[in-house]
């Protein structure tokens, strides 16, 4: 088999599991993952790795890193997880040694001073996170959001700031190619005029549904913990992706209507969001939800005179021309060293490479992502759409 089938192969085995632990192999096939594209280059960083602690293992997306490849970027120097039982479940799939483990981020770093860590763990423990590692020169990456709310976004911007560290926060969408030659598309080669309307469809039949695990499901499913529900866990996804593509403008309003579906499974959260945010020319609606029939996180983007639909983050349909009508395209492979968040924060740190304003990795981005998260929090309690240079 060529090795590029190989890595497709690797890839689709891995993202399969990298959301939740699946309950069977049934289970499994249902709700796959589109994972990031991959360059079928052999990828290996030729510098010094980059010396990792990892925050936490409750986070299922840690399996990305903790599976990863051993491309030579990055060294997994200590682990951070008070449930010895999980660290020690964890070990034995990807067979890390538990002396790596610590009891807490005191102790790790005090062993084995990482030069930046990830933090897979609650939402409402990030800022602890960066609240310890800014004052040491620590660079963080978060899984996301950014934060469990606003007034929790601001004190990490602020300690990030004083201390001039790296403050990043990681998406699956981030390693699509697929989105990425839709913003080349329409902003670089203005196939579609300006845009007019986005549309974000992202979510997954449920987290029980899907068989996540319970050390998962404790505070996932925690308005305070994480800071809502499906609002929150895919509520974050559009609202990044849509501050990329506006180039970091906020919206003029910002609406939203939650339900809760499934109140048997989801007591404490909502598990059904619609946000729309408005621009002087331009909506965008973002659907979040845990009633989806499938795993889905595509993207619709329509400009005056046509579209681009990133069905996953490989498979794209375009129109320029309503006569001639659609065409599909595969999506370009990323570049070497940035092709997943574990390189990209190598090449950050090691080799200073440049992050935009509003890049979907950027502090500043992810600010704007937590302030429309809060809002579309007030609207949908309220029932009122809410004016932003009202609220910020």
């Amino acid at each position: 088999m060529p090795r590029h089938h190989l890595i497709c192969l690797f890839l689709l085995i891995f993202f399969t599991q990298t959301y939740c632990t699946m309950p069977s192999s049934n289970e499994a096939e249902k709700t796959v993952d589109e994972s990031p594209v991959l360059q079928e280059d052999t990828y290996t960083y030729q510098g010094e790795p980059l010396k990792v602690g990892v925050i936490g293992l409750v986070h299922t997306h840690v399996h990305w890193i903790l599976g990863r490849e051993d491309f030579g970027d990055i060294e997994i120097v200590g682990i951070v997880e008070p449930n010895r039982e999980l660290a020690a479940r964890y070990a034995e799939r990807h067979g890390y040694s538990m002396d790596l483990v610590y009891e807490t981020i005191e102790e790790m770093v005090e062993a084995v001073k990482p030069e930046a860590v990830t933090a897979f763990n609650r939402i409402i423990d990030h800022l602890s996170v960066v609240a310890f590692c800014a004052p040491r020169g620590i660079h963080v990456m978060v899984e996301k959001p950014l934060a469990v709310n606003w007034e929790h976004t601001q004190q990490m911007i602020k300690l990030a700031k004083e201390h001039d560290i790296h403050l990043l926060t990681n998406y699956e969408t981030s390693w699509y190619g697929s989105n990425y030659d839709a913003y080349k598309m329409t902003h670089q080669e203005n196939k579609f005029g300006d845009i007019r309307r986005i549309v974000f469809n992202t979510g997954h039949p449920g987290p029980i549904e899907i068989g996540c695990n319970e050390e998962f499901l404790e505070w996932l499913t925690d308005p305070v913990l994480n800071g809502g529900g499906a609002l929150t866990d895919f509520g974050c996804y559009g609202a990044n992706l849509s501050t990329w593509l506006m180039k970091g403008q906020e919206p003029l309003t910002v609406s939203c209507v939650t339900q809760q579906i499934k109140p048997d499974l989801y007591p404490k959260v909502e598990d059904e969001a619609t946000i729309i945010l408005t621009y002087p020319k331009a909506q965008i609606h973002i659907n979040a939800s845990w009633n989806w029939s499938h795993n889905r996180k595509d993207m619709q983007i329509y400009g005056k005179t046509g579209y681009v639909f990133c069905k996953n983050g490989r498979e794209m349909e375009i129109l320029e021309d309503e006569k001639e009508g659609p065409y599909l395209e595969t999506a370009t492979p990323l570049p070497n060293g940035q092709q997943d968040p574990f390189a990209f924060l190598t090449k950050v740190i090691k080799e200073d490479l440049k992050i935009d304003p509003f890049d979907v990795s950027a502090l500043e981005n992810n600010r704007v992502v937590m302030q429309i998260l809060e809002a579309a929090k007030i609207a949908a309690e309220t029932g009122k759409t809410v004016r932003w240079e009202e609220l910020y």
